[in-house]
């Protein structure tokens, strides 16, 4: 009998502790709470019954005790009607902090953009040449015989035999002759003519001279500058007739770069738009060119417009068909608020931030967007510049913006 009674005994002071614990963690609870939600003061009791209890990280889920959630946060309660009259909520000074808000001042400047797009080296067509027959004739030599063979200005590329030729330059030998104010008229005549049919004064220097075998009909045809031979169109013994392509040549101490960049990065980029280049096939090195024209047309498919890029090419070593990555510079676009891109929360719905208004009060504030880099991007309607934004634990406030009806009071 002794030992039932202290057994009771026993368990009554074990029960008496247990309802004291949880007496002393409901108002400790409490006393959070009303920390967390208290009213301007920091002092007022929140107005209204308490709904449920809810993760500030999982405002989905509902429970209707307070304490620790699955996920081990404390959790707050959720008031029958919100402490604040306005469209914003109230957190504690002393929980920002510990919730991770951090804010940032909304800056009102022109945004940099830098953009990297690829590339694809191709031929300067301002430094092409067609060679082609000035008179009809034979191909009686071809000096260069295959595509894509370097050469120097004045290098031998092909001879002709052309009797229209042979004529032309007897005519200007006997004229050289004659020493009368007529001839002489006339011998610019015949030079004109030669000039005509395609002869240098070297051609018919060499001509004149019998440098050439057989008769003065035959005249080398030289490279009219540096560069590589793209095609080369007839071989040795073909007749061609006067305008009929030779060989095509281009140089090489310039290149062109097309580069596709997108609609939303155009603005800002024009001729002269300063360039970096790195080439796949040259790690490490950079080359350095500008804008030379913006195409007139947009790939329908990739919705990009096409930049044709200047690049100098001294040692001769970028070659069409390599590939390239470009980075542009486009010139600064106009003054406008610019928030760091991370504290910008999108719905889908609609696209906001939050306002920080001081002393624990947080807004949401509608925001229409416009370009992003490096970033930050441009507000264009909802912030004027040098207002305080959330950037740090946004989700969390406009979470608890939703459950209180701030949002539908917007």
């Amino acid at each position: 009998m002794m030992r039932f009674a202290r057994f009771a005994a026993l368990l009554f002071a074990g029960t008496a502790l247990v309802s004291l614990g949880y007496w002393v963690g409901r108002r400790t609870t409490d006393t959070a709470v009303r920390a967390t939600r208290g009213a301007s003061n920091g002092n007022a009791k929140p107005a209204g019954r308490v709904l449920y209890w809810y993760d500030p990280m999982a405002p989905g889920q509902h429970f209707d005790h307070p304490g620790l959630s699955p996920m081990g946060m404390q959790m707050v309660p959720k008031y029958a009607s919100a402490p604040m009259g306005s469209a914003g909520v109230r957190i504690d000074p002393r929980m920002l902090q510990n919730l991770g808000i951090r804010t940032a001042v909304v800056e009102r400047r022109g945004l940099r953009l830098r953009v990297r797009v690829p590339a694809t080296v191709s031929w300067n067509l301002d430094q092409a040449y067609t060679i082609s027959a000035r008179a009809d004739g034979i191909v009686t030599r071809l000096d260069v015989r295959a595509p894509f063979t370097r050469v120097a200005a004045g290098q031998p590329l092909a001879a002709l035999l052309a009797p229209a030729w042979g004529g032309a330059l007897a005519e200007y030998a006997a004229l050289l002759r004659s020493r009368s104010s007529d001839a002489q008229g006339l011998r610019a005549a015949a030079r004109e003519r030669l000039r005509v049919l395609g002869l240098s004064d070297r051609d018919v220097r060499e001509a004149l001279r019998g440098r050439d075998p057989g008769s003065a009909s035959q005249v080398t045809v030289r490279a009219p500058a540096g560069g590589v031979i793209v095609t080369v169109d007839v071989r040795e013994g073909q007749r061609v007739d006067a305008g009929q392509t030779l060989m095509t040549l281009n140089g090489l101490g310039t290149v062109w770069l097309v580069a596709a960049i997108p609609q939303n990065a155009i603005g800002g980029i024009g001729p002269g738009t300063p360039v970096e280049v790195r080439v796949d096939a040259f790690p490490g090195r950079i080359f350095r060119g500008s804008v030379d024209a913006l195409l007139p047309d947009v790939d329908p498919a990739t919705r990009t417009q096409r930049a044709r890029i200047l690049l100098a090419n001294p040692d001769r070593r970028l070659a069409p068909g390599m590939f390239a990555t470009v980075s542009l510079r486009p010139t600064a676009g106009p003054a406008l608020p610019l928030v760091p891109t991370g504290a910008i929360i999108a719905t889908g719905a609609a696209t906001r931030v939050i306002l920080a208004n001081g002393n624990g009060h947080f807004t949401p504030v509608p925001v229409v967007l416009g370009r992003s880099a490096g970033g930050y991007t441009e507000v264009l309607r909802g912030l004027e510049g040098g207002e305080r934004i959330v950037v740090s634990g946004q989700f969390l406030i406009d979470s608890e913006a939703s459950l209180s009806g701030a949002l539908g009071r917007l």
